[in-house]
């Protein structure tokens, strides 16, 4: 029996004795001897006693810590939390996807209330400000309550949603959410569904397809077996009870889109004006029609309407703001790029494209000119010089524009640099990249020459000192050792964050990448 101060545990700095929440007898325990154990553990059980016994009730309070007594006013008092550990409702955080990110918005929940959820498994398509990611849950057990609905927004750090470790905790979760005060949005949203769901009438017409029931057949996958499919694509397929694995799909590199899954289900398009559309410049296509005879693009949305910016355009809308209060210096420059196109002749059968080429020379330029990678502190008044030259590429989505960052441009061989820039365009078109895939640029590069634009001025990333802007490689006529020839010319220009690199510099830089670029055989190795 026991009744006080039975159990000493020695902490890093204190031996203590553990009261027992309950008076009664010692039925069983964990072996004594200075053996360590983990908090929170079952240690020993106990019965109830009618009576507590005076076995112990001598004894005194005193202990000794560290070789010395301790006075019993000193002596604390540790309760037990709980006999038997309690399972507890945990909570679903809108995660920060970015450096920048201060909100998400989530696309579509991929679990619904009630289902099992798995430690590891995406349970979420939420869309930062830099694209849509899928985010995972941290836990084992049952999605009890979603917080912040389909199309909702939500502040990083936020609960979106509540999980219980067991069916029989559902409503206990529930009751957690409501007392929160994440119950109010939630049943708003999916008023709207009554509405969607209007479309039944069409079920008919999917019963008319016979080949319907051919539905569980295998379908011709991606090589690498990943599904990957648009946010609403994912949504539509929830909707509508469709299994993305079964789905053949369309888009961009096999990717699902939300046509695919609505003719997987048999139900008419929700965009079918498009597809006519395009349809009537393609029936007119052998008449060759003039690009002014054209027919005007249809509306994205009503006219007058005020169509919200998603979070990747309100991000890129944020950071060109205090890119008005940096002063720029603008300098640009031609070169001749034969040799350059004659080498990426050579490496393109090996996977090497024009983008990891150019930077690679860029990268091999500015390791010749720290400044060039530098960026000025916060306080405007240091220059932090970084040691690997990591450049931000510019590319355009629908939703945005996003920049893979190439890391360590100038140590690493061209080859390699092309396996990781095919990669980087991969992700950013399925909507696959990381927090590390973005972070860490310190310059950047963006190219319009695909477009046939001779030169522009770019605008300067925030926390960088420069960008350089590609133009389009244009045959041209040129003086050659007193003769009349042709070379291919391309202008580049460079903004610079004049407050700590001046324009001398930055045109000494130009003058390196011009070398390179001109007699570029060192950038393969």
């Amino acid at each position: 029996g026991i009744v006080r101060d039975t159990i000493l545990v020695r902490t890093l700095s204190l031996t203590l004795p553990v009261v027992p929440p309950i008076p009664g007898g010692v039925t069983s325990r964990v072996p004594t001897g200075n053996r360590s154990i983990t908090t929170r553990p079952t240690m020993a059980t106990m019965t109830n006693a009618a009576a507590p016994t005076r076995v112990l009730s001598q004894q005194k309070s005193a202990f000794a810590g560290n070789g010395r007594a301790l006075a019993p006013a000193r002596v604390a008092r540790v309760a037990a939390r709980n006999v038997a550990a309690r399972a507890e409702v945990k909570e679903i955080h809108m995660p920060a996807l970015s450096s920048t990110m201060t909100e998400g918005k989530i696309v579509s929940w991929l679990k619904g209330e009630g289902e099992q959820i798995s430690k590891g498994e995406a349970v979420v398509v939420v869309e930062s400000d830099k694209a849509d990611m899928d985010v995972e849950t941290f836990y084992d057990g049952y999605l009890a309550y979603i917080a912040v609905p389909d199309g909702e927004m939500a502040t990083v750090g936020a609960p979106i949603a509540f999980v219980a470790e067991t069916e029989a905790e559902i409503a206990e979760a529930k009751a957690k959410a409501a007392t929160a005060g994440g119950a109010a949005p939630a049943p708003a949203p999916p008023a709207p569904e009554p509405a969607a769901a209007a479309p039944p009438p069409p079920a008919p017409a999917a019963a008319a397809p016979a080949p319907a029931p051919a539905a569980p057949a295998p379908v011709q996958g991606r090589a690498d077996g990943r599904i990957i499919a648009t946010p609403f694509a994912k949504k539509i397929a929830k909707k509508l009870r469709v299994d993305l694995a079964t789905v053949q799909g369309t888009g961009m590199n096999g990717r699902i889109t939300a046509g695919d899954v609505e003719k997987k289900a048999g139900v008419p398009s929700s965009a079918p004006a498009p597809a006519a559309a395009a349809a009537a410049p393609a029936a007119a296509a052998p008449a060759a029609p003039s690009p002014a005879a054209a027919a005007p693009a249809a509306l994205p949305a009503a006219a007058g309407t005020a169509v919200p910016l998603s979070g990747m355009q309100k991000a890129v809308a944020k950071n060109m703001m205090p890119s008005l209060e940096v002063p720029v210096s603008r300098i640009a420059m031609q070169m001749c790029t034969d040799e350059l196109d004659a080498l990426y002749k050579k490496v393109k059968p090996k996977g090497v494209t024009m983008t990891a080429l150019l930077a690679k020379a860029v990268g091999v330029a500015l390791a010749q000119h720290p400044i060039m990678f530098a960026t000025l502190s916060p306080a405007g008044d240091a220059i932090i010089y970084n040691e690997k030259v990591n450049i931000a590429v510019a590319v355009a989505l629908e939703q945005g524009l996003i920049t893979p960052v190439l890391q360590d441009t100038a140590g690493t061989d061209v080859y390699e640099i092309g396996r990781k820039w095919k990669d980087l365009v991969k992700k950013a078109r399925g909507a696959g990249l990381g927090p590390a895939d973005y972070a860490g640029g310190n310059f950047t590069i963006s190219n319009l020459g695909m477009f046939g634009v001779d030169c522009f001025d770019a605008i300067l990333p925030p926390g960088q000192g420069a960008i350089l802007a590609v133009g389009a490689s244009k045959p041209t006529v040129v003086p050659v050792n007193g003769m009349i020839g042709v070379k291919t010319l391309m202008t580049v220009n460079i903004t610079a964050d004049h407050r700590h690199i001046n324009g001398d510099v930055a045109a000494e830089f130009l003058k390196t990448l011009k070398a390179v670029v001109e007699d570029p055989k060192d950038l393969v190795f």
